[in-house]
């Protein structure tokens, strides 16, 4: 291939396009009416306009997509993430085209596209799974029988479901009904598609996922984990690289796990398989994320393999140049999502310009955004505005790079979550990993913010006027040796 198009915006669509140029590969943005002048569009060797603001009629019109393909001679299209990244009638649209589809084939987006498939898919693999059911359910009497089997709170899900929507807690049977009805509701909404399923909540989980990445030539590899447990609204904010508490054993484990999920769907290039791990360490499959993950830069920092690079080479019918055994984990990193929403008030969307915009910057420090300062924040699309990724020799490490950059990130004109990402970095269940799912609702609110940020304020002053007495005393020891000054206490 030595021409792509990428079927997508923002940062996402510069991250795949800074690859593509290192390999000599020419880009093809396509753009909306709002976008005209986004830097991806500026980035790329070519642009395409391809309709009005609103996603659903520009990036989600199949169509155009393909036609802009077309009529610029691009031999792949790479879907990034959202939009019609996981899409099987697009996939397919786009091989019969006789363009390469980069990312894995449209029956492996299927499949693992409908929940209630994939686990009939590996159901033979002997994965851990959830206690529940596998099929879906419309019958409320029936669903309480299997709940009242399965032992309360159950989760209600839809099949198509993500993102939180078309799931409900259910603490008893008397709240099943409603909850299912709202449930259904909520994924013909979203999905198109209302079936929903059963299965035993899991209190007090974590949300682990392993990066898996295959050939067409039968290669499978696992490129260990991340950690994606703070989230609100069932939406990741935080994500790391490894987790601070899978051991070795468990670790293997769980990368042979989903390495049999990636093979019973035939896979090919980069895919997610997510799981639950609870408290007493054991852990169940999920599902399959059949593209390229937000949080895809924390797994390339830790094993130095570039990803998109790893999807394209699939694309051409490459094989894998490494095995598992030549991928080992180096260092520790992390992701903070900065979204345009107000954290102090509920994560509400904040909409406006960006009337300062200052990156941060510094040794292990990488920052992937699609915006520029004087930008608007257009209401037609995800909120993300950036992601922050840190890296260090050790935890610890990429903790304290994480709360340097935060520190000097500099955005005005909207509210963002950065002071939420302030929060979490410098919280003892975060900074000790004894945290999980539940840690904004355990844990953050606008006062324990403003409680949290004084008390950061104190030691900060404590430690400059500390530092600054040294300083002094280094300076009166040369000339007054016996003076007795000390700040021992301080």
């Amino acid at each position: 291939m030595k021409k792509i198009l990428i079927a997508n915006r923002g940062e996402i669509a510069i991250r795949v396009m800074r690859t593509a140029r290192k390999m000599g590969i020419k880009t093809v943005a396509v753009y909306s009416d709002i976008d005209r002048d986004a830097p991806h569009v500026r980035y790329a060797d070519e642009a395409i306009h391809v309709g009005p603001s609103p996603s659903a009629e520009s990036y989600l019109v199949m169509e155009n997509i393909l036609q802009a393909a077309k009529d610029t001679g691009a031999e792949g299209i790479h879907p990034g993430y959202g939009f019609l990244s996981e899409n099987a009638v697009f996939a397919n649209m786009v091989t019969d085209a006789g363009i390469k589809f980069i990312g894995p084939k449209p029956h492996a987006i299927e499949i693992m596209g409908s929940k209630l498939a994939a686990k009939d898919a590996v159901k033979d693999y002997n994965i851990p799974m959830v206690p529940g059911i596998d099929k879906a359910i419309e019958d409320v009497q029936k669903a309480i029988v299997i709940a009242e089997d399965i032992g309360f709170p159950i989760l209600i899900k839809a099949s198509a479901g993500g993102g939180g929507k078309g799931m409900r807690i259910v603490n008893n049977s008397e709240e099943l009904p409603e909850q299912m009805e709202r449930a259904i509701s909520e994924a013909k909404s979203a999905f198109g598609d209302g079936s929903v399923f059963i299965e035993k909540y899991v209190s007090s989980p974590r949300h682990i996922e392993i990066q898996v990445l295959a050939d067409g030539h039968g290669n499978v590899v696992h490129l260990f984990e991340r950690d994606c447990s703070i989230q609100r609204r069932h939406q990741k904010v935080v994500e790391e690289a490894p987790s601070a508490v899978l051991t070795p054993e468990i670790r293997n484990a769980m990368g042979e796990a989903a390495i049999k999920v990636a093979k019973a769907c035939d896979y090919e290039g980069a895919g997610t398989v997510e799981f639950l791990l609870d408290d007493n360490m054991n852990f169940y499959f999920l599902e399959m994320n059949t593209r390229l993950q937000v949080e895809h830069p924390v797994s390339e920092m830790i094993t130095g393999i570039d990803l998109v690079e790893q999807q394209i080479k699939v694309a051409r019918g490459e094989k894998l140049t490494f095995t598992q055994e030549d991928l080992s984990i180096n260092g520790h990193a992390m992701e903070f999502r900065i979204y345009a929403e107000d954290s102090l008030n509920g994560f509400l969307p904040s909409i406006g310009t960006l009337e300062k915009y200052r990156r941060p910057e510094g040794e292990g420090i990488r920052l992937d955004d699609g915006y520029e300062e004087g930008m608007d924040i257009p209401i037609y699309y995800d909120p993300m505005i950036a992601k922050l990724i840190t890296y260090g020799a050790s935890r610890e490490d990429a903790i304290e790079k994480m709360k340097i950059a935060i520190s000097q990130f500099r955005i005005k004109g909207i509210e963002t979550t950065l002071p939420f990402g302030e929060f979490v970095f410098g919280h003892e269940a975060f900074v000790t990993g004894k945290f999980d799912t539940h840690f904004v609702k355990n844990y953050f609110t606008p006062e324990s913010y403003h409680d949290s940020s004084a008390t950061e304020r104190k030691i900060a002053a404590v430690v400059v006027v500390k530092n600054y007495l040294k300083e002094v005393g280094k300076a009166s020891a040369i000339s007054h040796s016996s003076d007795e000054w000390s700040t021992s206490r301080l």
